[in-house]
């Protein structure tokens, strides 16, 4: 691994650009990143044009578009020049003005008219992720025009894998054929009878759909048309796979009770990341309030009872537990649409009786764990002990009943559970 330090102690952009010249371009994205951007910018002016091409369209590059606008707008330029065009667009659309009109007012018209276009689409959406950088010919070409085609573009397109098939006259999309299947066509067949229907998606489907689409057929890329046909752009499979994880960072980051966070942990500002987390902690912290005000209400039975708050963190836990993990299965089914908000009862219905019966089980471990803990000596849960652990695994047969209120509601909906349990089983003994 190259250091980022020179024998001097220093950041010299010259000896470590120098150093980083022969390695693999993630590698020097693996450098780049520790750096900051202006220092980034340094280094990426002395590196060759196609390596620092190469080196911004990885999407592992934390801070492309501040190294962008770091560098002189002549410097800039033709580096969007060379890149995949969604790539491009990416960077241009985080970059603040007055770098964004500069930068697009560099580009040659072609460059500036497919981002400006690709910018045009809603985030999170097909056109927003597509790339206009693709292979199509003309069906009435034969295999060997179109290999011939694929060798001269190969360089400037985002895949070859899959050439889509235009009619010569409305241009728009027939059909697709692999690469494998043109290789071994005939030479001079015609590229029609080797094409196949074509799987396509408008430019407004949401991106997960588009992941269903590719993950369904089993495509390298999916062709993006509009309502005419005409074949706009392609969203590869490595676009997808960024999307999908972004997606899910987004879907574990709001499970955890935070705002979505877009830059790696270790390059979050602490302003953004109080920003961030502060006010999901302070819902959280007021909805704990109840909480507190739970055993407010039950303080009576507890001065009676003091043995009943050894278990009060069991039950929170036991709660919290069991609703995190049918959290976690919803979540999943709701991303592979397995199930949608309008199943709500029918969630309810299967989750209420598994709830129970999951209860029971932790149950029947804690009665086990208050007759050994009793009968071994190791603690004296009083005369009354069989109805202490009776309340116990009682208690848990609820929490587990309630597991789909989850997190913070089951602390609460538990707590009530336990008391209320306490008083029907205890009244008359210890309460």
């Amino acid at each position: 691994m190259t250091e980022i330090d020179t024998a001097e102690g220093k950041f010299n952009a010259a000896i470590l650009a120098a150093n980083l010249i022969d390695q693999h371009p993630a590698d020097i994205v693996d450098v780049l990143n520790k750096l900051p951007p202006s220092d980034a910018a340094d280094v990426m002016r002395l590196l060759p044009r196609e390596a620092a091409i190469e080196i911004l369209d990885k999407p592992e590059l934390y801070f492309g578009a501040e190294i962008v606008a770091a560098l002189p707008r002549h410097v800039a330029a033709p580096l969007l020049v060379g890149m995949s065009a969604d790539m491009a667009a990416d960077i241009i659309q985080q970059l603040e003005e007055p770098a964004k009109s500069e930068l697009l007012a560099g580009l040659d018209d072609v460059s500036r008219g497919t981002i400006v276009g690709l910018l045009a689409y809603p985030e999170n959406t097909a056109g927003a992720i597509m790339t206009t950088e693709f292979v199509s010919a003309p069906s009435t070409w034969t295999v060997e025009q179109t290999l011939q085609h694929v060798r001269s573009v190969e360089r400037t397109r985002e895949t070859i894998y899959a050439i889509y098939v235009l009619d010569p006259v409305t241009r728009r999309i027939v059909g697709a054929v692999s690469l494998r299947r043109l290789i071994s066509g005939e030479p001079s067949a015609k590229i029609s009878t080797l094409a196949l229907e074509p799987i396509t998606t408008l430019p407004l489907t949401d991106r997960e759909d588009v992941a269903r689409l590719i993950a369904k057929y089993d495509l390298l890329a999916v062709p993006v048309v509009d309502k005419t046909g005409h074949l706009i752009g392609i969203v590869t499979v490595d676009d997808i796979i960024d999307a999908i994880i972004e997606e899910n960072t987004e879907d574990v980051q709001k499970f955890g009770g935070m705002s979505a966070t877009e830059e790696p942990y270790l390059q979050i500002g602490i302003i953004d990341m109080i920003r961030k987390r502060g006010g999901w902690l302070a819902v959280l912290f007021v909805s704990e309030m109840l909480t507190a005000s739970v055993m407010q209400h039950f303080e009576g039975e507890l001065e009676k009872a003091l043995v009943l708050t050894l278990f009060i963190p069991l039950i929170m836990s036991s709660g919290g537990n069991s609703g995190s993990q049918a959290t976690s299965l919803l979540i999943r089914s709701i991303a592979l649409q397995d199930v949608k908000l309008a199943d709500w009862w029918r969630v309810m219905l299967r989750e209420f009786p598994t709830g129970i019966l999951l209860g029971a089980l932790l149950g029947i471990i804690g009665l086990v764990r208050v007759f050994l803990w009793q009968k071994l000596g190791i603690y004296d849960y009083g005369e009354h002990w069989i109805l202490v652990g009776s309340t116990v695994a009682a208690a848990l047969i609820g929490v587990g009943a309630s597991a789909p209120f989850v997190a913070t509601l089951v602390d609460v909906t538990g707590l009530m559970i336990y008391f209320s349990v306490a008083l029907l089983i205890l009244r008359g003994t210890l309460l």
